[in-house]
């Protein structure tokens, strides 16, 4: 859509561009300096072809050399047409073909995103229309239009940059509601999983303490206390656990270690291979421990993903006699 715009704006511009010089070279009234008349045409059609065309696929901005050159030749072709005719000609139709023509000039400048020169254009327009034919009788010619013409351009491309903006943002925002979405999905997808294992794992232990009203041997009281222990871990550490953990978990607790699973988010930003290292690391350190209590506990960190800390029974004499492990794992492997 936007290249068929512009495709169209630029034949439409140098459409106009050739009418212009066309009504240069329509002479009604022989000039008396005709060579001048001509290479003001012909400065005027390269200036405004160069503008309109020259690094149009790469960029709307325009070169600057050839914004300079649109804002010289400002200056030049009109002085240029009016001193190629006797002064009683000078206010002839196709003596002023060049306040339209700069004019147009000027919309392309602006078009082409090069604000500050096109007003230099136009006010070069407007100050020697003054000099050459007086303001009341440039203004009457055509010079308001000329005016009109860029001021018009000016808010066209004020507006159309706006919503350019408008529309990146809100591609922008769709992205990441997009993304929001499906992270909410996925998290979703692992709330299901978690609730499906949760109930693979607690259904058959409720079902034995309902059937039995409650009265359990030791044996099936410590399968409820594990199967608790490891609801527990899927709802407040899932991304902690895979299958070595879970059974270094199980291990620990028939020990009769109490494992407490703390996640605060320290995996999140971590590729999943680090993160498969990181739970190996983990079900080792685990499988080794033997104190009376053990705390996993994944915060965010920059450094540390995981800290094992082990305490030992209350009897201690202090808190730093108390701890009996302390592991941290780091969050990238070379650290």
């Amino acid at each position: 859509m936007n290249r068929t715009v512009r495709s169209v704006a630029t034949l439409l511009s140098i459409g106009f561009a050739m009418y212009f010089a066309a009504r240069g070279v329509w002479w009604i009234e022989q000039p008396d300096a005709p060579l001048l008349m001509l290479l003001a045409v012909v400065l005027y059609l390269v200036t405004v072809n160069m503008a309109i065309l020259w690094d149009s696929a790469v960029s709307v901005r325009m070169p600057l050399w050839v914004a300079i050159l649109a804002g010289v030749s400002s200056v030049v072709i009109p002085s240029l047409a009016t001193h190629s005719l006797a002064v009683a000609h000078r206010t002839a139709p196709f003596a002023t073909w060049y306040i339209g023509a700069i004019g147009l000039l000027g919309v392309v400048l602006v078009v082409r995103r090069r604000l500050l020169i096109a007003t230099l254009s136009l006010t070069a327009l407007i100050a020697t229309c003054w000099i050459h034919l007086g303001i009341l009788s440039a203004l009457s010619l055509g010079l308001v239009g000329s005016i009109m013409w860029v001021a018009v351009a000016w808010l066209l491309v004020m507006f159309w940059d706006r919503a350019i903006r408008d529309t990146e943002r809100l591609a922008d925002i769709q992205q990441a509601v997009s993304a929001w979405h499906a992270t909410q999905q996925v998290r979703q997808r692992e709330r299901r999983l978690r609730t499906q294992f949760a109930l693979a794992v607690a259904g058959p232990v409720l079902s034995r303490v309902v059937a039995s009203h409650g009265a359990l041997d030791e044996d099936e009281r410590l399968e409820a206390r594990l199967a608790e222990g490891r609801l527990r871990d899927e709802l407040r550490g899932a991304s902690l656990l895979n299958d070595a953990v879970r059974d270094a978990i199980a291990d620990a607790r028939r020990r009769g270690v109490a494992v407490t699973v703390f996640d605060e988010g320290g995996l999140d930003e971590i590729e999943e291979g680090r993160r498969a290292e990181i739970r190996d690391e983990l079900a080792g350190v685990l499988a080794d421990a033997h104190a009376d209590r053990v705390i996993i506990r994944a915060a965010r960190d920059d450094r540390v993903a995981v800290t094992v800390v082990g305490r030992a029974s209350a009897g201690s004499s202090s808190d730093d006699d108390a701890v009996d492990l302390w592991h941290e794992i780091q969050r990238d492997a070379n650290s």
